[in-house]
């Protein structure tokens, strides 16, 4: 559902009136609006641009999904595209903003509306004194969140390939092959995370970097602070993809050792079973041989067997080869 709200001199006076309006109330003295629109339509967004004087490229942007995150300056307005992230069944899903900041009016728009905009009114609201900064208050309640969402996210893949690599120590199941496709799942999560999700620090900071064009100073600090949350999730997100890259090389390193174990043992019982091959072959050549054709040659054989075959799996045993 499409949300609108009017703040005049920093208090809020009417919400959730039709989007028609907007321009009128945008026009009123000390006069704040922000309307939120969900999934619109090319003809919704173009008629929306008119009213408000929206450049047109930048309702282009709106319009198309997979834009990159960024933050355009045009003559009346600034354009920011960011995304927002929630962790579903261990996959990272990542829902597209657009953003317009004007002077006294603020435009969302959603990609679809699994992106809770309610979570936001609730953050603007639990501090309605700081209302009286107007647009610039609102987009940090907005970016703020954004980045709040970030650590959410990111907590449980922490808590999961920590718990990933306890398992390198406490034992493996003889099949990786879950563990693999697990591991490169997150490892792929983390990697379109960090894609589109982790340039919110370089938006964040060209609002910084335009200080006083923007911002009121009273709010840079607030900014300074999502700035630097931003930068935590990033630092986050690069230390993750490096634990994953290390617990795969493991998981190869444990598989090589683990086939070198193997090929130990086969080959200990080789010489094992090569023992009575050699003797029982010996035996067998078409000549005389101490005991031929008497019960002694056949146990003096057997004996020789047993002995030989015990005496090289103690060799191996105590070698931790069997």
């Amino acid at each position: 559902m499409d949300r609108t709200r009017l703040y005049r001199n920093g208090v809020l006076v009417k919400e959730n009136f039709p989007i028609e309006d907007v321009s009128e109330c945008i026009g009123e003295p000390g006069a704040v609006v922000w309307f939120d629109i969900c999934s619109p339509t090319e003809a919704d967004l173009t008629k929306i641009g008119e009213e408000l004087s929206l450049h047109e490229l930048a309702v282009e942007d709106a319009l198309h999904d997979n834009q990159r995150p960024k933050l355009d300056s045009y003559d009346s307005h600034l354009f920011i595209t960011v995304y927002a992230a929630e962790l579903v069944d261990r996959k990272i899903e990542l829902v597209e903003l657009s953003i317009f900041v004007m002077k006294n009016a603020l435009v969302t728009v959603r990609e679809n509306g699994d992106f809770d905009i309610e979570a936001v009114v609730r953050r603007w609201d639990a501090s309605p004194e700081m209302a009286k900064y107007g647009v610039p208050y609102l987009l940090h309640g907005l970016l703020d969140h954004i980045v709040d969402g970030y650590f959410e996210v990111l907590q449980p893949l922490d808590d999961r390939v920590e718990a990933l690599e306890d398992e390198l120590f406490n034992g493996l199941p003889d099949d990786l092959r879950p563990r693999h496709r697990e591991t490169f799942q997150l490892r792929k999560n983390l990697v379109r995370f960090r894609r589109l999700a982790m340039p919110m620090r370089d938006v964040v900071g060209s609002l910084l970097r335009r200080g006083g064009e923007v911002l009121d100073p009273a709010l840079i600090p607030y900014y300074q602070d999502v700035h630097d949350h931003t930068l935590r999730a990033a630092e986050w997100t690069d230390s993750l993809r490096e634990l994953l890259g290390n617990i795969r090389e493991a998981h190869q390193n444990q598989q090589g050792f683990k086939l070198n174990q193997i090929m130990k043992k086969v080959t200990s019982w080789a010489a094992i079973i090569a023992v009575p091959t050699l003797i029982t072959g010996f035996y067998g050549q078409n000549v005389p041989y101490p005991g031929s054709g008497e019960p002694i040659g056949f146990w003096s054989s057997t004996v020789l067997i047993v002995a030989g075959s015990l005496m090289l799996y103690r060799m191996f045993k105590k070698r931790d080869w069997l």
